[in-house]
Order: C-alpha cells, then structure tokens, then sequence
C-alpha cells in the first residue's frame, strides 16, 4: 500500500518492491492525477473520492401497519 505519495515516490517505490507484490495506490488520487499514477504501473488504485465526497440521498422507507 503506497499512500499519499506522490508520482516520484510511487516510482521509486516501484522499483524496491521490483514486481515481488501486488501494489496499490491509494490517498490523494483524483480525477486530474488518476492517469499519471495508472501509468506508473502500479497494480491497484484506490479512490476514497466515491465514498468520503458522495452526495447523501434520502432512502428513507415509511411502513404503516396493516389492519
């Protein structure tokens, strides 16, 4: 798990770790960078943007009692 690096980092990383375990990326990743860190090579990208900066809906489900 390589978080919050940024691409440099990732890079270097990358090559001490030399293919020996899955990788991912995670913290910090966007819409703007997402391309650049896929391109390092890296195996895994995680984005906390889907949940921590979803909008809420209302789901919310009234029962009534049948008599």
């Amino acid at each position: 798990m390589l978080d919050n690096m940024d691409i440099e980092m990732i890079k270097k990383a990358l090559q001490l770790i030399n293919h020996k375990a899955l990788v991912e990326v995670s913290g910090g990743v966007n819409i703007n960078n997402i391309a650049e860190i896929a391109d390092t090579g890296v195996d895994i990208i995680s984005v906390g943007a889907l949940t921590h900066s979803a909008r809420s809906v209302d789901l919310s489900m009234r029962i009534e009692a049948v008599t």
